[in-house]
């Protein structure tokens, strides 16, 4: 017989000490997880190695038999009592989102025992399948839980499981934690609590409107910590929460999940889609992997309990160190909302919030007002409301954002193509806008109603520290509006140098926590999901906030210039320079010759796409920046010095922007705007006018926004849906600029304009061009312009420079149907609300 050789072995032999191998590995397992067993059950915290191979051998080895009654407590038994004493340990890393769904209930409980009077006030929470009382303990991490809660219940199926709970809490001597070894279905909290008013709650109706109130107390707060995958009849446990929940409690939920995303792009009431999804792969091998230990992964559960609750906050998420598990947390309250006692005043509230209606009477109510909109225009109604209509006809719950505890910001469909044109992505990171100029020119009084473009939310904060009786911000991209609400949630919630860190120096090294525990329960839904996605801004070591969105492109560009040029060091000097004089010579003789060289504007900023990318420039106000270069005097005049280009016309507006703003305004003294974008962050003595502690301390009250509203939409769509005559300022920014001069569109909106401005309203526009040529269409329609400032000359307008104009067009005419004399109507803002 031939010899193979060497060390080859004969065929078929690997085969067979593999499966020899396996055998042995078995065998010795088996024989191990015998004596591990013994000795576990006088071992509540067995060792590691007892504890990891206790959760292998009875996740894949151990049969699922327990003593034959076939019910799920012996199911349950079958599976944890082996296990028990190391539920704990092998649990930490494949369970994750406990914690983060724990804070996110305390900060809520936080915000609503400040409005509560805490002397009368009893609190319980319920943790239904808390198994080992894990969470329960971590809760302490967040809130006092012995002193916090009066009452904490935990409800689990499993002996084995409730006997490590009762051994934990005698440990701790937490005295008010009870163990009650009982199916979810059955567990009444009026078995354990006092019953208001005698007798016991019957079941709640599956009416919307009707549901049946608990008599009892309720829980502040349920939590299932990833026991509802775990629960075979889901429907009756979801069911009783209804009852057991007070009416202002919270109901929080962590747990696995898989979804695809056609099941919820229809649905509105969800909070949110970001990160929902999970591909089909990823559906069919979870589902497969955990049906091995009876954990149920079927979307059906947490369909069920979205739309028997209201939907507070939603994150989808991912275990990424164990193969990206997909999970989620969820917090959700009362399908119908607690603002009311019926579902339709809070729809009411909040649609006459938005439009400024007037069939919410104000105190201060004109009857003038009334008339002039009663006979002009049919009942105007909000998209909140019409989305509310609908759910509210199909029984399904509201939009999450009538579920907030504020009601800035207004619903939108993030769905249509509109929104998702801007991928997730804001554009400008800071506002470019003078809010000092702004403040200068416009003169806010407390009965101003105004309109504005969000941006990144600068000059909206500026506005409210003006006092105005509303304000409105607009903005198409989601992400703006979120960078708004993160703002407006900071000053809400932080101190003035966590405040400072994340919006001054752009980076906070605990930005997530602080995002979790103080600023989630003044976020909606949506712009929560995104900035815990994005946490990674505030935390990672190099860039921060103010080295992304759209704007980046600009401001890297302008870094790797001065590098390549090698003139990085006399930036560096000329935010040091410590007077005006010394900074424009540095500028002229050092900065100056690489960022306005002819290269530069040849190959990188002309280019159409840089334009719009990095500076936001689109091509009709390019349009009308080109259109003034042609005639202007270096390319007309007596002795022309560039040429009719786009690339000439370009540098030329540079020149134009930032020699005089180098002239007349010190950077690191005063100047904000420029500070930021060439080192990246503010300093203590320059910075916006919403970043001084000052403004902090004004903002920071408990009622200092309620007169903000977020509108995600067209500038066009909002003025259609507010009451005529309601605003007093619309400022546009240089939008305007946008319009194609051959279509209608700039007529429509102005038209809009002076149906939704009172007589004397007026509106504040900036334009790329010295006398941009939709004036004249304002003139047409019952406005009268006037020029702010303007650049000629070689003039600095304000500390930005960027644009070359500035106008205020005041409504001096009706069109159509006739609105309201300003003067006339005085302060008809509303100051209560009388439903």
């Amino acid at each position: 017989m031939d010899f193979l050789g060497g060390n080859v072995l004969l065929p078929g032999l690997e085969l067979k000490i593999f499966l020899l191998g396996i055998g042995a590995f078995l065998l010795a397992g088996t024989c191990f997880s015998i004596i591990s067993t013994r000795k576990a059950k006088d071992n509540e915290n067995p060792n590691l190695v007892q504890s990891l191979w206790l959760f292998f051998y009875s996740c894949f080895l151990k049969p699922h038999e327990g003593d034959n009654k076939g019910n799920q407590q012996n199911a349950l038994e079958s599976f944890y009592k082996s296990q028990a004493g190391a539920y704990d340990a092998t649990r930490k890393r494949l369970l994750r989102g406990r914690e983060d769904m724990l804070a996110l209930a305390a900060a809520q409980l936080a915000l609503k025992a400040e409005k509560i009077d805490s002397n009368h006030a009893k609190n319980i929470w319920v943790d239904i399948g808390g198994g080992t009382g894990w969470n329960i303990e971590a809760m302490s991490q967040f809130v006092d839980v012995p002193t916090f809660f009066n009452s904490v219940y935990l409800v689990d199926f499993s002996p084995s499981l409730c006997e490590v709970a009762r051994k934990r809490f005698a440990r701790l001597g937490w005295t008010n934690v009870r163990i009650v070894c009982q199916d979810a279905r059955t567990f009444r909290l009026e078995d354990h609590e006092p019953v208001l008013h005698g007798g016991r709650p019957r079941s709640p109706d599956a009416s919307y409107v009707s549901q049946q109130q608990p008599r009892h107390v309720g829980a502040n707060l349920i939590t299932m910590s990833y026991s509802l995958s775990m629960i075979p009849d889901y429907y009756s446990v979801v069911d009783s929460l209804i009852s057991l929940l007070a009416p202002n409690g919270i109901l929080g939920v962590v747990d696995f999940y898989v979804q695809s995303q056609v099941d919820v792009s229809f649905r509105n009431y969800t909070g949110g889609l970001i990160d929902r999804h999970v591909n089909f792969l990823g559906r069919t091998f979870w589902r497969a992997w955990f049906d091995i230990d009876r954990v149920a992964l079927e979307p059906g559960r947490r369909d069920y309990l979205e739309y028997r609750f209201g939907t507070l906050l939603n994150v989808n998420t991912r275990n990424y160190g164990l193969g990206a598990i997909p999970y989620y947390i969820w917090l959700g309250v009362r399908k119908q909302p607690l603002s009311s006692s019926l579902p339709h005043e809070i729809v009411e509230k909040v649609d006459a919030l938005v439009t400024e209606s007037p069939y919410l009477h104000p105190t201060n109510h004109s009857d003038m007002l009334s008339r002039a909109i009663e006979k002009s225009v049919p009942e105007i109604r909000s998209k909140a409301f019409d989305a509310a209509i609908v759910n509210l006809s199909a029984n399904l719950p509201l939009p999450s954002f009538f579920y907030q505890n504020h009601h800035y910001r207004i619903y939108y469909d993030d769905q249509l193509k509109k929104h998702t044109q801007f991928n997730n992505e804001y554009i400008y990171a800071f506002t470019w806008e003078d809010t000092r100029v702004d403040e200068r020119i416009l003169k806010l009084k407390p009965s101003d109603v105004v309109l504005a473009i969000t941006s990144a939310g600068d000059n909206i904060l500026s506005y409210a520290l003006q006092g105005p009786a509303r304000i409105h911000a607009v903005d198409l991209n989601p992400t703006q509006n979120h960078l708004l609400e993160l703002k407006v949630a900071a000053f809400q919630s932080l101190e003035y140098e966590d405040l400072w860190k994340i919006f001054g120096e752009g980076k906070h090294p605990d930005f997530r926590a602080l995002l979790i525990s103080k600023m989630s329960p003044h976020l909606s839904s949506r712009a929560f999901q995104y900035w815990l996605s994005n946490h990674h801004i505030f935390t990672k070591n190099r860039g921060g906030l103010y080295d992304t969105g759209g704007s980046k492109h600009g401001i890297r560009i302008f870094r790797w210039i001065t590098q390549v040029f090698g003139c990085r060091a006399a930036v560096k000097d000329l935010l040091a320079a410590r007077t005006l004089n010394e900074q424009r010579e540095i500028w002229r003789n050092r900065v100056r010759p690489a960022l306005l060289s002819r290269l530069v504007s040849n190959f990188v900023v002309s280019q159409e796409s840089f334009l719009w990318t990095a500076l936001g420039v689109p091509k009709n106000q390019l349009a009308i920046l080109e259109a003034d270069h042609a005639v202007s005097d270096v390319v007309c005049g007596p002795n022309p010095t560039a040429k009719n280009t786009r690339s000439h016309a370009i540098w030329q507006y540079m020149v134009d922007t930032l020699d005089p703003m180098v002239e007349s305004t010190h950077i690191a003294a005063d100047n904000p705007y420029y500070l930021v974008c060439l080192d990246g962050k503010y300093s203590r003595q320059c910075h916006p006018d919403y970043l001084s502690p000052k403004a902090h301390s004004r903002l920071s009250r408990p009622d200092a926004l309620d007169n903000l509203r977020i509108h995600t939409d067209e500038i066009d769509e909002v003025l259609a849906r507010i009451g005529p005559g309601s605003l007093t300022v619309a400022v546009v920014m240089d939008s305007m600029d946008w319009f194609d001069p051959g279509s209608d569109a700039a007529t429509s909106q102005i038209t809009k304009l002076n149906r939704a401005l009172k007589m004397g309203g007026r509106v504040m526009l900036r334009s790329a061009g010295l006398k941009p040529w939709y004036l004249k269409e304002f003139a047409k329609l019952g406005f009268a312009t006037k020029c702010m400032g303007s650049r000629k000359g070689g003039a600095c307008i304000d500390r930005v420079n960027m644009y070359a104009s500035c106008w205020i067009c005041t409504k001096r005419e009706n069109l159509g149907p006739p609105t309201p004399v300003m003067d006339s109507i005085g302060d008809t803002e509303i100051s209560s609300l009388k439903i």
